[in-house]
């Protein structure tokens, strides 16, 4: 896992000493090498920058940027069947110098141009200087788990794995998109392509980018989307067959993340997901793997327990935390710098907790994401969308979306009701003329209170990947909510998350649920093998139980949640104060921060909104102020 930025500047003003800068930021990234490249050509200068976490062959050999030939190659991620296409390229004469996965993707890049990812199985963020051509290429993996910003202003085109690469560079303008902080408030994460600045985008998960030097015009190509999947014709297959299928495919993803040259873990939280991946990799192996936890002492949000039980039964080397509001504390305070653009997913804390942990004893551990988005985890799909969709309907039937709107934003800020989400979520599906199941994939806040929040921004759709449901009408309603989360709320919330978290750590962090093997299949199962009779992740829990007992498995989901509103009414009580009541950012109207201040404290405020309005503060008072 690494950190990779560059530059190509058509005014050729930038140096090594700029690019330097823009790469050691990434210090966290990568702290075991550092390497700088800065080309001059006709047209422009162009600059590739490189942090490395040694994962594969730690020796020099592995150092970046690397060249062959006409090109040269920075890169951060892992291909892990590197070792089945170097096999295939030596049977074409190419030679090796190394046993690292960078040089077999520079090879495949020069033996089979852009085509060469689609023989790629990992995740990986890739910028490939073609010097011949006259292009640079950025690449980035099928499911979004690595980041890749760029940046196209006044004749300068930047990239980087994290925004603040370009906060060192003397010439980027960090002009506030207020339509990406309106789409951050309403939604708790900044859908791709956008980013909180002006002229900045994330290149797309399953998408390249080619920018041709000679004419300065970018080129952005679709080269994976699991909704091809999705509309294909079904698998016909029995339910065992499914099942056996499933499991081998898992079998194969999940070796495929132990590939390593230092020592590997896992984060183990005893839900299904992670157990699952534990438990297969722990079958059939001699060696303990190394299983980590985090634990609160309020037991209505502890999994601990649980997780120690299976890590127990499948006998692995367990290691376990309890944290408490010192620690939440401590790490909340370091948010801002670790997201360095606006986060609103509280999980982010214990995430970043985990990682610490894990990082005492292993350079890479295997997460379990991925595995509501594609099995059916998520209450919403069940309870909550089928429950909003009714009454959006009979409301439309007798209210214009104004007057609807108006009734929400009422109930959201006046403190008549405890869970104004519901209503939140009902405003925005008939304000926005929307379905209702685009709305439930995010925390979503009603337009109306975003207007009151931001008194400069008057509310407008805007284009993002939640407008594919126009494209999903073939297909059932559950596998419509699973396409739409795999393409918006896994990659911009839950793998961002993840990445940023364990990369603050310079911990690598793998998602075996991701091989794009296991989805593409899925993807084309009748949905009733995923939700069967209510059973949520019906097909995932079988083979689950095949390693562990069902009566083991069998409670309540949690998820990764902390009792961050708790402490903020006690013992953090201070972020509020600062945050709502004395530090303005003048982007966010003061009035109605203290009104929902208030009602917070009254247990009358949606408490994302809350945690949203509180993370952008933060983030705005450390980089803009």
């Amino acid at each position: 896992m690494c950190g990779i930025t560059g530059f190509c500047d058509f005014n050729k003003k930038s140096n090594k000493d700029i690019l330097i800068k823009m790469t050691d930021v990434l210090h966290h990234r990568g702290p075991d090498d550092s390497g700088y490249s800065v080309d001059s050509n006709n047209y422009t200068n162009i600059g590739l920058g490189h942090r490395r976490l040694s994962v594969l062959d730690i020796s020099r050999h592995g150092h970046q940027p690397m060249s062959y030939d006409n090109f040269e190659i920075v890169y951060n991620g892992e291909v892990y069947n590197f070792k089945e296409i170097r096999l295939e390229l030596e049977k074409y004469n190419y030679f090796f110098n190394s046993d690292s996965d960078t040089e077999v993707i520079l090879k495949a890049y020069h033996k089979w141009g852009i085509k060469a990812v689609d023989k790629f199985n990992g995740m990986f963020a890739i910028s490939i200087y073609d010097k011949n051509n006259k292009k640079l290429v950025l690449i980035r993996d099928r499911s979004g788990v690595k980041p890749l910003y760029y940046y196209f202003k006044d004749d300068v085109f930047l990239f980087a794995s994290e925004l603040k690469s370009f906060y060192e560079y003397p010439y980027f303008k960090k002009d506030l998109n207020i339509e990406s902080v309106a789409l951050f408030l309403q939604m708790g994460f900044i859908p791709e392509p956008y980013a909180i600045f002006k002229d900045t985008f994330k290149l797309k998960s399953g998408h390249y980018l080619e920018l041709d030097i000679k004419n300065k015009q970018i080129n952005e190509v679709c080269y994976w989307n699991i909704l091809d999947f999705y509309k294909k014709d079904k698998i016909i297959i029995s339910e065992n067959e499914a099942i056996k299928e499933v499991e081998k495919l898992m079998q194969s993803a999940f070796e495929y993340r132990m590939v390593s040259d230092v020592p590997v873990g896992i984060f183990l939280s005893g839900g299904y997901d992670s157990s699952l991946v534990t438990a297969q990799l722990q079958h059939n192996r001699t060696q303990k793997l190394n299983t980590f936890t985090i634990g609160f002492h309020e037991k209505k949000y502890n999994e601990a327990n649980y997780a120690k039980e299976i890590a127990k039964y499948l006998g692995t080397n367990h290691t376990e935390q309890y944290i408490n509001f010192k620690d939440a504390q401590e790490t909340i305070s370091l948010l801002p710098e670790i997201y360095d653009e606006p986060f609103g997913d509280q999980s982010a804390i214990p995430t970043i907790l985990v990682s610490k942990l894990a990082k005492q004893s292993v350079t890479v551990s295997l997460s379990a994401d991925g595995g509501d988005e594609i099995f059916g985890g998520y209450n919403k799909y069940t309870d909550t969308y089928p429950k909003t969709k009714k009454v959006a309907n009979i409301l439309s039937a007798f209210f214009t979306p104004k007057q609807i709107c108006k009734v929400a934003y009422h109930l959201q800020n006046s403190g008549l009701t405890n869970k104004p989400s519901f209503e939140s979520n009902v405003a925005k599906i008939v304000f926005e003329n929307s379905d209702s199941m685009t709305n439930l994939v995010s925390y979503s806040t009603a337009p109306t209170m975003i207007e009151k929040l931001i008194p400069s921004y008057k509310y407008k759709r805007i284009i993002t990947n939640f407008d594919l449901i126009n494209e999903l009408d073939s297909l059932s309603e559950i596998d419509k909510m699973l396409a739409l989360d795999y393409k918006t709320y896994m990659v911009d919330d839950i793998l961002h998350k993840v990445d940023r978290a364990t990369m603050s750590v310079s911990l690598e962090g793998r998602e075996p649920l991701l091989d794009h093997r296991i989805i593409e299949y899925v993807a084309r199962l009748d949905s009733k093998l995923k939700i069967k009779n209510g059973d949520k992740k019906w097909l995932l829990k079988q083979v689950t139980h095949k390693y562990i007992p069902k009566k083991m498995m069998d409670r309540p989901k949690k998820g990764f949640s902390i009792p961050i509103h708790i402490w903020l009414k006690n013992d953090l009580k201070e972020y509020m104060e600062e945050y709502f009541s004395h530090y303005d950012s003048g982007i966010l109207c003061k009035n109605e921060l203290e009104k929902i201040k208030e009602l917070f404290y009254k247990d009358k405020a949606n408490f994302q909104m809350v945690w949203h309005i509180l993370a952008f503060q933060m983030w705005h008072k450390r980089w803009m102020s």
